[in-house]
């Protein structure tokens, strides 16, 4: 593991950014043998490290018998190339690690499609030609002398094929966007979970609605999103996603290649930021989210703080977290801590804005019995009285559903 401080990243703690690049490298299948770290002013634009610095890392390289040398930051292809020269060995930035622990965690075809792409984009830039010797002349008149070199080709095919999977992924978004609209028809809230990489939103995703998504303390497990139906104690139903974890850093070919995911959190009527309480780290990692959240356009939607892992805390910690922060949610979702808590605090967020109507039904009705069934599905009911032959309720319905609903309710004060 090699790590630069350069600037204000050098009065923090040096040793935490490489934690966290174990952590990856772990997660990638790596076992770590030895960590380096230079502090220098900028990094040398031919070989990141400076000289002496580079020989110390070619020595030590050598004698554990290191592999892969991994960089926490991403490299230039000049200083990929000149490194894995001096080296001798395989050489891997931030960026690349985290699209390789990407492309071992995809499961499905859209993620799969998205890793690819960021994947190519990443490496487009990064191609190194080998001269006309390894032209390719094409045919007829006119196409006569150095052709077209491999580099040349490789480029021209990666284009190609960027083109192909941007256009697949963007089939992707419109039917997102499709069942987006759906979901907002039938006035079916969503809840989307984010949150760091590792900080617990999984386990939290099926403590609330029984699921059995794998889990794991590794880092970028889920890639696919999962949404599942939730039923709140007051009976309505709402839609709770699980998405991919946010890291410090996140790649920016990610996070475009990514975008049709991310935009189901923008869509999103309330999130869930899961925080891992027991992280020395975690106000960092929550600056991370903010930023990612920003970057797709998220930071307007409605957010609940949720402290995970509490159970790790002693009682004197978690009384200052909520101290500090007093509108946020302290649950432990591995043991099942402080969930009707959160359960609360959804039905507050998504109840706020409501408007009290009575609304009359004919009972024999079929079309007003299936309107009865929405009233129950997606507000709160408070009375229900029948009385010759009609059908009178009397219900907490949220504004932004009033009109979908067509309740023609008669409000009351």
């Amino acid at each position: 593991m090699v790590g630069l401080m350069t600037g204000r990243a050098a009065a923090g703690d040096p040793s935490q950014s490489l934690d966290e690049l174990a952590g990856l490298a772990e997660s990638a299948g790596a076992h770590v043998v030895l960590r380096l770290l230079q502090e220098r002013p900028r990094p040398d634009p031919a070989t990141f490290l400076g000289k002496g610095k580079l020989d110390t890392l070619r020595r030590a390289c050598e004698e554990t018998r290191a592999e892969v040398a991994i960089f926490d930051n991403e490299l230039t292809p000049a200083q990929l190339r000149n490194l894995e020269k001096t080296l001798d060995r395989k050489v891997l930035d931030r960026t690349q690690l985290i699209l390789d622990i990407f492309a071992r965690r995809a499961r499905t075809r859209e993620g799969k499609l998205q890793v690819e792409l960021a994947q190519l984009r990443y490496l487009l830039p990064r191609l190194v030609g080998h001269g006309t010797a390894l032209s390719r002349l094409g045919a007829g008149i006119g196409t006569r002398g150095p052709g077209e070199t491999k580099l040349e080709t490789d480029r021209r095919r990666i284009r190609h094929r960027i083109a192909g999977v941007a256009r697949a992924i963007e089939d992707v978004r419109q039917r997102r966007a499709q069942l987006r609209e759906r979901r907002h028809k039938a006035a079916v809230p969503t809840v989307t979970l984010v949150g760091y990489t590792n900080a617990g939103k999984t386990t939290l995703f099926n403590a609330l609605t029984g699921e059995g998504a794998a889990a794991s303390n590794a880092l970028f497990v889920t890639l696919d999103p999962l949404v599942r139906r939730l039923r709140l104690p007051d009976t309505r139903q709402l839609l709770v996603s699980d998405t991919v974890g946010f890291i410090e850093r996140l790649p920016h070919s990610l996070v475009a290649a990514f975008r049709a995911t991310l935009e189901e959190v923008a869509g999103s009527d309330l999130l869930l930021h899961v925080i891992d309480a027991a992280s020395v780290d975690r106000e960092r990692h929550g600056a991370a989210v903010r930023q990612v959240l920003a970057d797709v356009g998220a930071e307007s939607v409605p957010t609940i703080d949720v402290f995970n892992k509490c159970d790790r805390l002693e009682p004197d910690e978690t009384a200052r977290l909520r101290r500090a922060y007093p509108s946020a949610v302290f649950v432990s979702a591995l043991q099942g801590t402080a969930i009707p808590d959160l359960l609360d605090a959804m039905t507050a967020h998504l109840s706020l804005d409501t408007r009290r109507v009575i609304v009359e039904f004919a009972e024999g009705s079929e079309e007003d019995r299936r309107r009865i069934a929405r009233l129950y599905r997606y507000a709160r009911v408070v009375r229900h009285l029948t009385v010759n032959g009609r059908v009178a309720i009397e219900v907490d319905v949220p504004r932004r559903l009033l009109d979908r609903l067509d309740l023609g309710g008669v409000p009351t004060t």
